[in-house]
């Protein structure tokens, strides 16, 4: 079992367990570990302790946060296909794929890619000379596969150091990388709009599908959102973890709620 794996399940064990505030001790011995050592495993991999962590997943922080959050209806004035959207904490250039380059399915298109781990478990990532295309945490031995079967002309290149040097500003703990993290992602008009509006929830801050509803113009295609933020290629570069349901619910996360839960935690740890 690797580490992130204990961590995930000393997750799971938190929110089955989190009515009765479980010790310290009572989660180490879930995933059969000392106390001591489970608080510095846990500390390193989600970025605060145990105990914090319980405290950043109660329902009624969610609420409070939701509350909190400022509206996001500016975004509607700069949703274009491409363009440069400022972030709370760094700058990401998102572009879309052009029609040309959809209807060729990736012809003369040079796509690097390669595994790195990150706080939140190993992650696939790809990239085109535009930028990052592709970064999921699941299904990592059928990711290529996955992606060339969306690119069948593509050439794709295993690049480790290219992939290593570009990761480095994505899990950084401080607020702003040194450099900026183009994106070059395939999707819809509307997914696009969407996953643009995501961009600028700033670190560990949350919106409800219905605010982002509202901030692309289009309030009454929440159910429609919920399929675009679903759809993201972009596991936490593209926000989608910062979006919960009205109610303060965490809801549905397509690479595992306990790693929604974890990032999280991670992000209030360093940015909240």
């Amino acid at each position: 079992m690797s580490d992130y794996q204990r961590i995930e399940t000393a997750i799971h064990y938190i929110l089955d367990h989190q009515e009765q505030q479980p010790s310290l001790e009572d989660i180490a011995s879930a995933v059969n570990l000392s106390p001591f050592h489970f608080q510095r495993l846990f500390s390193q991999w989600a970025g605060t302790t145990p105990k914090r962590f319980l405290q950043i997943i109660t329902l009624e922080r969610a609420k409070t946060l939701l509350s909190q959050a400022k509206p996001l209806l500016a975004v509607s004035e700069d949703i274009g296909l491409s363009g440069t959207a400022r972030l709370h904490d760094h700058f990401v250039s998102l572009e879309a794929v052009t029609p040309g380059q959809y209807k060729s399915a990736g012809l003369g298109l040079s796509i690097r890619y390669g595994f790195i781990q990150t706080p939140f478990g190993q992650a696939f990532i790809a990239t085109t000379d535009r930028g990052i295309c592709k970064l999921t945490f699941l299904n990592l031995d059928i990711a290529l596969a996955q992606l060339q079967q969306d690119w069948p002309q593509a050439q794709f290149i295993q690049d480790s150091p290219h992939i290593n040097a570009i990761s480095k500003n994505l899990f950084e703990q401080e607020k702003k990388p040194a450099n900026p993290i183009p994106l070059h992602v395939r999707g819809t008009n509307f997914q696009v709009m969407v996953w643009k509006a995501l961009l600028q929830i700033p670190m560990a801050e949350l919106q409800s599908y219905s605010n982002i509803a509202n901030a692309i113009g289009k309030p009454k295609a929440v159910r429609a959102v919920g399929t675009a933020i679903g759809a993201n290629p972009l596991a936490f570069i593209i926000p989608c973890h910062r979006v919960i349901q009205q109610s303060g619910g965490i809801g549905g996360y397509r690479w595992g709620t306990a790693r929604k839960h974890a990032i999280h935690a991670w992000e209030s740890a360093y940015f909240g």
